[in-house]
């Protein structure tokens, strides 16, 4: 160990202060806060600083150079220490380690050199999401003095090897490993065995260094001959400590007795992972080579000309067969004079990184997240300094990057990683971008006829932005997932897709007509010249609808004239200007969440006034619903560690977080109820299961209410995403003012299926007949006591699911923003008598496809 640390302090020595190390997803994901995971631990930062990933696929690759510090023996954790003593913990989901190695494949050893992109851990992600807590995977830059973390990407999708934070060197450094922090007293020793079910792993050793730091005085473990410090966690992680094994803490310091006692008796307590007497540690998991990649799907077109697919974008599409091929860019041979070629590149990597954000201004916010992960993957130091030399070395500006690219693209070859072909088509990507701006040429130069059918082998984002929207009808891809960068921006511009079609799109030919029935996650290359009429037909009886409502602007009614409101779901002050242009008539469902959950601490009643107070302006005095703190369970803030729970959808959660922290939820009311026009905003509770709760809430209110001197009533409403609450809706409604469905929540309770379980999400439906029935109970309930009951969860957004909730009286629905002109248009078109008939029928149905195909055949007859 003395070797390995006089090194590291040579290296350190060695790398200036201001440095920076670029670091990578090592997952494909979607990238989310730190606070986000539900763990103290990690969501608190006791560990360190860094991001989340909820996983999408099956390997753990290395972010950036470094080497193999520390490899758990269950395989679920990988620490990497980077160059200048930067330490970066990769752990693949919460309690992971309680899993025993089951799903995970290490595919390094301890000490080996990696290189970015390498594989490191395969796993089995369905066993992780069954098996843990929580898939969530932390990439952590491990505290200590000397590096820090300058800059981390926005939330989003990521793929393995975007860009998704930066460490730097900060100019002072701290105490080296081993180094007393204090006067040399005497050294104390205690030995003592560890009786920890799984070892000491990254939760154990964070908590074991936030003991060590408070005291003053230095404490190392030993094991084996092998000694760490317990100021470093990877360090610890390193010594690979095991249930039963005996270790000694060795401490000197003028606390040294004092932090002893604490750290025995916190081992002694087993930090909630205590042991029976008779339990053995898991056995080390095989190691084995890296897969191969994956092999193009091989797929038929069935007899009747139909060929299925997986739906990546909803939505029905007819054109025109088009294959998107594009042409290799030519390279100049350059000027031959190195420096200007060099600034040649810079100026135009320069300029393309200013388009791109100059793109993302007015870009959806889905696309505006992509292109910012492409302006920092310009930015990459490794390619810039790649291109850099072989200019250095002759080549012209374009030949460099391609050649930068190249190796980029050979490393990925090389990993074996089965997702290898989206992440080399991203580099490919980049590199035809920047050829084409060094040209002047355009990247996409693809030109589409109207209403065309874009078959591809893949597509890449950069791609699909530099299509013209209004002549793409719909996308079908040989490969490609229903939630890859490409899927989200097609949703969002409403263009319906397939993906994962396999190799039977080559068979169809170029300018056939299709009809592409996402609904149904089918295309159909025979449809006969009725089926195409009738497709067309219903797709400009859509476009006129939705045309009409957005130009109505105007209360919504029903055919028959009962008035139905349709408000939006907001999570930010540009969904509510989004909302506004779409025509929503206010925001049933204000997530106000997001002003906490990426905090350190909550913010106070003027802050939260601020921002409600833009979101009400912006509403321009439309109805404000703003739902109380709905945190706890899957959405954790740091500023409130709580503990991990076995169910946690069933614990500290919703509105009882804020009756056990009462400041929080004063603080919040305070805000709610400063908001001007008084009365523009109401309030709602979320996860209601009992009237008691209701009436606390109350209770706040009224009292906030009167310390503020307002003399009007508050209008206070419940979130019906309980059972509980829709069975007793009748008793709630006499004291709440509104009631509103939260179906996203009440079809998981109702069903018993967690809907981030990848084993059974795929099985949930609000269209359920348990579910409706659920609502109807709502509605009865609510309407006993006169009191309207709205939906603010996905069901409003449903076209299928808006006349069964007219149907069981439901009157008003809060859609997301994009959507609200389409549910109302689709309400326009509907009556009343007949969907009540329609929702009779469905709550007779043994099944949510039963519901869905009668609802299917009811749109088609009402020629919606």
């Amino acid at each position: 160990m003395t070797a390995s640390v006089s090194s590291m302090t040579a290296e350190r020595a060695m790398t200036p202060a201001g440095h920076t190390i670029v670091v990578t997803a090592p997952l494909e994901g979607w990238l989310a806060p730190l606070a986000e995971i539900p763990d103290p631990v990690f969501a608190g930062g006791m560990l360190g600083d860094g991001v989340a990933i909820d996983p999408t696929g099956g390997m753990l690759h290395a972010p950036c150079a470094g080497t193999v510090a520390s490899l758990a023996a269950t395989g679920h954790a990988v620490t990497l220490r980077l160059e200048g003593g930067a330490e970066l913990l990769l752990h693949l989901g919460v309690d992971t380690v309680a899993m025993g190695g089951r799903g995970f494949t290490p595919l390094v050893a301890q000490d080996q050199v990696v290189a970015a992109g390498d594989p490191l851990v395969r796993f089995d992600l369905d066993a992780v999401v069954t098996g843990a807590a929580s898939a969530m995977t932390p990439v952590l830059l491990l505290a200590g003095e000397e590096w820090t973390l300058e800059s981390k990407r926005d939330p989003g999708p990521v793929k393995v090897g975007d860009v998704v934070m930066a460490l730097r060197r900060v100019s002072g450094t701290g105490a080296a490993m081993g180094e007393a922090a204090g006067s040399p007293d005497e050294e104390l020793v205690r030995e003592l065995p560890v009786p920890l079910r799984h070892g000491i792993h990254a939760r154990p050793a964070a908590r074991l260094r936030q003991v060590a730091t408070s005291f003053e005085a230095v404490v190392r473990m030993e094991i084996a001959g092998k000694s760490a410090s317990l100021r470093s966690p990877v360090g610890v992680l390193a010594l690979g400590v095991s249930l039963g094994d005996r270790i000694s803490l060795h401490a000197r310091g003028r606390q040294a007795g004092e932090v002893l006692d604490a750290l025995e008796a916190l081992i002694a307590s087993g930090m909630g992972e205590l042991a029976h007497a008779d339990e053995q540690p898991p056995a080390q998991p095989v190691r084995v080579a890296a897969p191969a990649a994956a092999q193009r799907r091989v797929t038929q077109i069935a007899p009747d000309g139909t060929l299925t697919g997986v739906v990546a974008a909803p939505g029905v599409a007819v054109g025109e067969a088009v294959r998107y091929r594009l042409g290799e860019v030519e390279v100049s041979e350059g000027s031959g004079d190195p420096a200007t070629e060099r600034g040649l590149l810079d100026e135009t990597l320069a300029a393309l990184r200013a388009k791109i954000a100059q793109e993302s201004e007015g870009a959806p916010p889905h696309a505006a997240s992509i292109l910012a992960a492409h302006a920092v993957m310009l930015e990459d130091e490794d390619l810039l300094a790649a291109a850099h030399e072989a200019i250095a070395k002759g080549d012209s500006a374009g030949a460099g990057w391609r050649l930068a690219i190249g190796t980029q693209v050979d490393l990925l070859l090389r990993s074996g990683d089965a997702r290898l072909a989206e992440r080399v088509d991203d580099m490919r990507d980049l590199e035809r971008q920047v050829l084409c701006a060094l040209i002047g040429g355009d990247a996409a130069g693809f030109a589409l006829p109207q209403d065309a059918v874009l078959i591809a082998e893949d597509l890449l984002p950069s791609q699909l932005m530099a299509l013209d929207p209004e002549r793409l009808a719909a996308i079908c891809l040989v490969n490609g997932g229903p939630t890859s960068h490409v899927a989200i921006l097609a949703a969002g511009l409403g263009v319906p897709m397939l993906v994962a079609m396999g190799s039977a799109l080559d068979d169809i030919a170029e300018g056939a007509v299709l009809v592409v029935d996402a609904a149904a996650a089918r295309l159909e290359t025979g449809a006969s010249a009725e089926r195409i009429a009738g497709v067309r037909d219903q797709l400009a009886l859509q476009a006129a609808r939705r045309a009409a409502a957005l130009e109505a602007r105007g209360p919504c009614h029903t055919a028959d004239g009962t008035r139905i409101e349709v408000f939006a779901n907001l999570g930010s002050l540009a969904d509510a200007r989004q909302a506004m242009a779409n025509g929503a008539e206010g925001c049933g469902l204000l997530r106000s969440e997001f002003l906490f959950v990426e905090r350190a601490q909550a913010p106070g009643a003027g802050e939260q006034l601020e921002t409600y107070q833009a979101i009400a302006d912006a509403l321009e005095g439309r109805p404000l619903i703003v739902r109380l703190l709905d945190i706890g369970g899957d959405k954790p803030a740091p500023f409130l560690p709580m503990p991990a729970e076995e169910n946690p959808a069933l614990g500290l959660r919703g509105i009882r977080v804020g009756l056990a922290y009462p400041e929080l939820l004063e603080a919040q009311v305070e805000a709610i109820l400063s908001v001007r026009p008084a009365g523009q905003c109401r309030i709602m509770v979320p996860m209601v299961a009992s009237l008691s709760e209701l009436r606390a809430v109350r209770g706040v209110v009224d009292g906030v209410a009167a310390r503020l001197g307002l003399a009007g009533p508050v209008s206070l409403g419940i979130m019906v995403e309980t059972p509980a609450a829709a069975a007793t809706a009748d008793i709630l409604a006499r004291e709440a003012d509104f009631l509103s469905v939260g179906t996203n929540d009440l079809t998981q309770y109702a069903l018993a299926m967690d809907r981030g379980n990848a084993a059974v999400a795929s099985a949930i439906d609000g269209l359920h007949p348990a579910v409706l029935r659920l609502i109807a109970l709502t509605c009865e309930g609510g309407a006993r006591h006169g009191r309207w009951t709205g939906v603010c969860g996905s069901l409003a957004s449903d076209p299928l699911a808006v006349p069964l909730l007219l149907g069981l009286g439901v009157g008003e629905l809060s859609a997301t923003p994009a959507q609200v002109p389409d549910i109302k248009a689709l309400v326009t078109g509907l009556d009343m008598e007949r969907c009540r008939a329609l929702a009779a029928r469905a709550l007779e149905c043994g099944s949510a496809g039963e519901v869905r195909a009668l609802v299917r055949e009811f749109l088609k007859e009402q020629g919606a």
